[in-house]
């Protein structure tokens, strides 16, 4: 495990043992901090279409350029 991954349990595990109001004013927090909330938007992006195929960014810009 990465020290990223290590530090990531450790705050997970943390906010998992909070009771329930407690964790949801962490989380509404961390939302109402503009980048965090960015951030957590980005990755609920990545984890949603994380299945889905992908095409090299070359070959879509080249589709973008044709009318």
């Amino acid at each position: 495990m990465s020290p990223n991954q290590a530090t990531a349990d450790v705050f997970y595990t943390a906010l998992k043992s909070l009771p329930k109001a407690h964790r949801d004013a962490v989380l509404v927090r961390i939302a109402g901090d503009r980048g965090m909330r960015h951030d957590l938007l980005d990755l609920a992006v990545i984890a949603e279409r994380r299945h889905e195929s992908a095409r090299p960014f070359r070959d879509y810009v080249a589709g973008k350029r044709r009318p």
